[in-house]
């Protein structure tokens, strides 16, 4: 993971937005067209329309769902004292489920069959990370790679959803740092592999 970020999240006691995509919004691939080898390859093999870029679905389910599963439990250092923030009510519980649920199934998503890391070009954003024609062209030469570790984040959704069904703000608090891990051990191998870290 970058390591400023993890560090002011985990000082805060909430974890960070390591789902993040890159520091550039997504509107860059909206509106545009789908390379037509992608949009011919998936209708031909699957019935599904894929219409959105694995940037896209970072930005839209993935990293807004690991967000909130993230704030939903932390303690947070205030001038009135500290501030013990966790879920309550049934209805409370709920919305942090929904969550959950859209984490585990955007996993799914991101793997399928044709789907882009872009619709269009877009640049490295910083040292060490990749164009998104890069992490294409890496995605398609270690696509089980890139499976395992879509898998592993939707394992430790899973694992996020029972505590959350259990009720177990504790537990949901250190699943946070599970899924930060899961991220993260994506981004350093697709993202920016060549920032110079390691990661478990």
């Amino acid at each position: 993971m970058k390591p400023v970020r993890w560090a002011l999240g985990f000082a805060i006691g909430v974890w960070p937005a390591a789902c993040a995509a890159p520091n550039r919004s997504a509107s860059e691939d909206a509106g545009a067209h789908p390379q037509p080898s992608a949009t011919a390859a998936a209708a031909k093999d699957a019935p599904f329309r894929l219409t959105a870029s694995i940037r896209e679905l970072m930005d839209s389910e993935v990293d807004p769902a690991a967000d909130y599963l993230w704030g939903s439990v932390a303690s947070i250092s205030t001038r009135a004292g500290l501030e013990e923030r966790q879920p309550h009510t049934d209805e409370e519980w709920l919305e942090v489920r929904r969550h959950a649920i859209t984490l585990i199934e955007a996993s799914n998503l991101l793997v399928m069959k044709g789907r882009r890391v872009s619709a269009t070009f877009v640049p490295a954003g910083g040292a060490g990370e990749l164009d998104s024609n890069q992490a294409q062209q890496k995605i398609d030469a270690n696509h089980d790679v890139f499976v395992l570790l879509a898998q592993r984040l939707q394992e430790t959704g899973i694992d996020t959803l029972s505590a959350i069904d259990g009720k177990d703000p504790a537990k949901l608090f250190e699943l946070g740092g599970a899924i930060d891990e899961a991220c993260e051990s994506c981004h350093v191998t697709f993202w920016y592999p060549n920032l110079g870290t390691t990661y478990r």
